[in-house]
């Protein structure tokens, strides 16, 4: 099959009909619209099999989640998802796995009416690089360096489900197969299926000082908001949010604290906006305070 063959079969049905594209996949180059008022957001990921996930991951999976990952880091800022491109590198053409992959791609990507533009394919191994932009109105977006003395510390949702999930991953590998527990289900989908909070993003525009989708672990993406504004924070580890379907406890907090791969968002709101926030249609956790000492201090009170 050739180039232009796989691209009309699989990629091409994933266009679709939107303001920002005067034209996508068949040209040299996607010929795309910013409207005025607004800015471009826009982030790129690639990932290497073997290194960012499991060569035996099933396809339409990591077709899934190699775009949320990106959308995620939309969220992240506040953004609209626009459009997207791919260049995929493949071993050789596999077309069962193709259509699985797609499937996956296009059943996240049509949530967002959102457009594949453009892209490459090529032989070698396997890996997967997604450029995803998004619409940002020209004087807002939420950034790392924003966070502000007094600001609540919020997370959007449950932490540690996704280390889990990894770790029960990892087992399937080497050891016997067996029946999952609903529990374990549900750790593993939270692993390969995250879900990116781009409406909270969006809402979050005119409410939150600073943001940042956590993927490295609670712990280690919160110090980035701290260290580019230059603060630090008291964090009440009994007010992060875990999933109550696991149940070791000390592990849990572990996992939340350091695991990653959640994709959700941690974000600082002053005091003045909290009655905003709680209005929102969306969860908050409230697990801290932004304060002036640049250190962050962790607190068990159980």
């Amino acid at each position: 099959m050739s180039e232009f063959e796989l691209i009309q079969s699989y990629f091409k049905p994933l266009q679709c009909d939107s303001e920002a594209v005067d034209l996508g996949i068949g040209d040299d180059c996607a010929l795309l619209r910013c409207p005025t008022g607004y800015r471009v957001a826009s982030s790129v990921d690639t990932l290497v099999a073997g290194t960012h996930f499991f060569p035996s991951m099933p396809a339409e999976q990591l077709g899934y989640k190699c775009l949320a990952v990106n959308l995620s880091d939309l969220a992240a800022m506040g953004a609209k998802p626009a459009w997207f491109t791919l260049a995929l590198t493949m071993p050789e053409v596999d077309t069962d796995w193709l259509a699985a992959f797609v499937t996956g791609l296009s059943s996240l990507a049509n949530q967002y009416s959102l457009p594949l533009v453009g892209g490459d394919t090529t032989r070698g191994p396997l890996s997967i690089t997604i450029q995803v932009q998004g619409l940002l109105p020209i004087n807002d977006a939420l950034c790392r360096h924003g966070a502000q003395i007094g600001d609540g510390i919020y997370v959007s949702g449950t932490l540690g489900d996704a280390a889990a999930g990894l770790q029960l991953t990892q087992q399937a590998i080497t050891a016997p197969p067996r029946s999952l527990t609903v529990a374990e289900q549900y750790a593993i989908s939270r692993f390969t299926r995250p879900s990116p909070r781009v409406g909270l993003g969006q809402a979050l525009l005119p409410i939150a000082n600073a943001a940042i989708d956590i993927s490295d672990g609670l712990i280690a993406d919160l110090q980035h908001i701290l260290t580019a504004s230059g603060v630090g924070a008291e964090l009440q580890q009994q007010a992060i949010p875990l999933s109550t379907r696991l149940q070791d406890a000390k592990q849990r907090y572990h996992d939340a604290l350091y695991g990653g791969e959640d994709y959700e968002l941690c974000y600082t709101v002053a005091k003045d906006k909290q009655q905003q926030l709680e209005s929102l249609p969306f969860d908050s956790y409230r697990i801290g305070t932004i304060i002036a000492d640049p250190i962050l201090k962790l607190y068990d009170e159980r």
